[in-house]
């Protein structure tokens, strides 16, 4: 026998769940409504025959005392209309029994009730065999007579539960009802959100235009906003690899063209000093692409990540060391040092790696665009509870008009002449990003430009 595991869990309706959670909740409310009007009702209509009971006994009683002490009569007469046939379907046949203080009976009806001790009053039930009674005995103490009124137990169960049935009734027969209008009101109050779901089928990498909320429930507003805020985002992540992807080739073409003219001129010429040049600018070129190709790589790494999953002190004093020791080999004439009052501690939580990476970009970035024999300084501070990272140079600056450009993607400056992907402040902006940072860059007032990475106290 071959059992398949592979089948598909249907996914939980919001439906289906509301609609069981309202219909047991209604069902079990209401079914506790219905008990307590049925036992509510058994309990007025077990009052309703006792306070006819009482009635019945004072006219016994009153009926008495004008037979013996008005009317001067000897015996009492017969009251034969009490054994009639009752005018409606709830009266009952009285069953009574009238007594002198001797236990004489003076008057009773066809059955009388059963005999209760002489001394007893009020209310009792009162079991002969298999039948019960309900039996309300008044004593009138000045003429010594007692009355004795009496209706089966059978019978008053059986009006009390008529009764109380015709009350719940309703109540019960009213819950399907009630089930199929909490149906149609649910299916109702989730329309908006299946106009929503088919709003949002709409969407693709094409069409990210946020989604009209009007006239949606307030509930499903914070849904609608949160799913603009993704299509927003979405919209830009595409863009931005859009604008990544052309510019990536855009950039690439170049390196690439100038290997192919190298190689072909090297092909062609048959002077070995031009074919030694063409080589060196083959070999310039693919370093060219190269490293290109490392920051495209790098870039996009980090440019996704939302934050740093593993994060540890990092001594900043350290890390700046340890970049110029790896650095200074190849600053050719130029002078990497460390600000000489370097002498603090200054520990932030980060990833070593990455802000490494940041260090030589910005580094390597001063190497390029200062003179021959200028000295760049690294430097590390710690001001009102804020860390900073910087690196001077005594370069020619930047124009001030350039400034807020320098951290965009593939941008090199109009007067730029040395080599460089234009990639290298963007990748530091989002190391910076990523570790709580802000990326400063500024021109020296005495000259030279500067770049920090500030970290907020």
């Amino acid at each position: 026998m071959r059992i398949r595991l592979n089948r598909k869990l249907k996914p939980a309706s919001l439906r289906a769940h509301l609609l069981v959670m309202l219909l047991a909740v209604t069902s079990l409310v209401w079914l506790a409504a219905a008990l307590w009007s049925y036992e509510d009702a058994r309990h007025e209509a077990e009052e309703l025959l006792d306070a006819q009971l009482a009635q019945s006994a004072r006219l016994l009683m009153a009926q008495t005392r004008h037979e013996l002490v008005d009317e001067g009569a000897q015996h009492l007469t017969t009251f034969s209309f009490l054994d009639e046939p009752g005018l409606h379907p709830y009266e009952q046949n009285l069953q009574f029994r009238i007594e002198n203080d001797q236990g004489l009976t003076l008057l009773s009806s066809t059955k009388p009730p059963p005999g209760l001790e002489a001394h007893a009053s009020g209310y009792a039930n009162v079991f002969v065999g298999n039948r019960g009674w309900r039996v309300l005995v008044i004593n009138d103490r000045a003429l010594r007579l007692r009355v004795e009124v009496a209706q089966s137990l059978t019978i008053r169960d059986e009006l009390a539960q008529q009764v109380a049935l015709r009350l719940a009734l309703p109540v019960l027969l009213a819950l399907p009802l009630l089930g199929l209008l909490i149906y149609l009101v649910v299916g109702r109050a989730l329309r908006p959100l299946n106009e929503l779901a088919n709003t949002v089928k709409t969407r693709t990498p094409a069409n990210l235009t946020p989604v009209e909320h009007s006239g949606l429930p307030r509930e499903v507003q914070p849904l609608t906003d949160a799913l603009n805020r993704l299509l927003t985002r979405l919209d830009r992540a595409l863009e931005s690899e859009r604008r990544f992807t052309a510019d990536a080739a855009h950039e690439l073409r170049t390196p690439l063209a100038a290997i192919l003219m190298q190689a072909q001129v090297a092909e062609a010429t048959v002077n070995a000093d031009d074919r030694q040049h063409a080589l060196a600018q083959i070999i310039a070129g693919t370093r060219r692409a190269t490293r290109l190709v490392e920051q495209l790589l790098r870039l996009a790494r980090i440019d996704p990540l939302a934050g740093l999953a593993n994060t540890r002190p990092i001594e900043l004093v350290m890390l700046a060391t340890q970049i110029l020791d790896e650095l200074g080999p190849t600053a050719g004439t130029c002078q990497l040092r460390l600000h000489p009052d370097n002498d603090i501690s200054v520990t932030i939580e980060g990833d070593a790696d990455l802000l490494a990476v940041a260090l030589r970009n910005l580094v390597g970035n001063a190497l390029r665009h200062a003179p021959a024999g200028s000295e760049i300084t690294l430097g590390v501070e710690q001001g009102n509870g804020e860390p900073r990272l910087w690196v001077t140079d005594n370069g020619p600056g930047v124009p001030e008009e350039e400034l807020p450009h320098l951290t965009e993607r593939f941008y090199r400056g109009r007067d730029t002449l040395t080599e460089g992907s234009g990639l290298g402040l963007a990748i530091v902006k989002r190391i910076a990003e990523l570790h709580g940072a802000t990326l400063a860059l500024e021109n020296r007032p005495g000259g030279g430009f500067q770049a920090a990475l500030v970290w907020s106290a």
